[in-house]
């Protein structure tokens, strides 16, 4: 905090002086992907550095509403603990679950209750509305099927992706590029569905999938760089032999 204080003061650094708490919200954002970038790398070191670049930024913005006699991150903080206690009475209190599906009931019934004076005309209110579309989909799915709008089973909802599938085909052939973007996103938040019945998040399931892709992909550029040649340059077939290796040296355990 101090550190934070020195820097905005009187003879303190200009940039820092500038910042409102609007403008900080961009770079807040920036430090919390490499946060996440780092936990993906696996290496405490990074981690460790990303997470002071996080944490200096709450601490930041925390003294911008202290210097407006607002609150300071000690009360932030308080008030993050006393909200923790009360939605864990089953660890701070007399009550029972026995399974992650209970303590995400009691959880939502908690916060229905803290929230009984607010009114609100959909259980999708609380959404921010500057979500990445996945998270959004993945969460605005959540909160209808809490409601019991859901489908019954898995087997239900796969057959729901189908008939979505099917639909886009048939917009495709309608050469209506609005309404095959509409289909193909009825497919995307149709699968978000079929992630949420499997319990896996999409958002971390997608970025694993593209994290795999680009490692293959950069093998294979590295192999052809090696050889002098351009990937654009490469005939599909050698493409797929390339690919094929990357594929066999990147699923390699010792391979980073």
């Amino acid at each position: 905090m101090k550190l934070v204080e020195t820097l905005r003061g009187k003879d303190g650094c200009p940039w820092d002086r500038k910042q409102t708490s609007k403008s900080m919200t961009i770079h807040l954002l920036e430090e919390v992907h490499e946060l996440i970038d780092s936990i993906e790398s696996g290496l405490p070191d990074e981690i460790c550095e990303e997470l002071g670049d996080v944490l200096f930024h709450i601490v930041f913005i925390a003294s911008l509403y202290k210097d407006k006699g607002y609150f300071d991150l000690s009360t932030a903080a308080g008030r993050i603990t006393e909200k923790m206690t009360r939605r864990h009475p089953h660890i701070f209190g007399d009550a029972t679950v026995d399974t992650v599906e209970d303590v995400k009931k009691q959880w939502k019934k908690i916060k229905e209750k803290e929230n009984s004076h607010v009114v609100s005309h959909s259980v999708l209110d609380s959404i921010p509305i500057g979500l990445p579309a996945l998270m959004k989909a993945y969460t605005v799915s959540e909160r209808a099927a809490g409601t019991g709008f859901d489908w019954d089973t898995m087997n239900d909802v796969m057959k729901q992706t189908e008939n979505e599938w099917a639909e886009f085909h048939t917009a495709l052939s309608h050469e209506s590029h609005e309404e095959a973007s509409l289909e193909f996103g009825d497919i995307l938040f149709t699968l978000v569905n079929v992630a949420r019945f499997a319990g896996i998040h999409p958002e971390t399931a997608l970025n694993d999938s593209v994290k795999k892709f680009e490692k293959r992909f950069r093998l294979m550029e590295k192999k052809l760089q090696d050889n002098g040649k351009k990937i654009e340059e490469t005939s599909r077939q050698e493409l797929h032999k390339l690919w094929e290796e990357a594929k066999k040296i990147a699923s390699n355990s010792n391979y980073k």
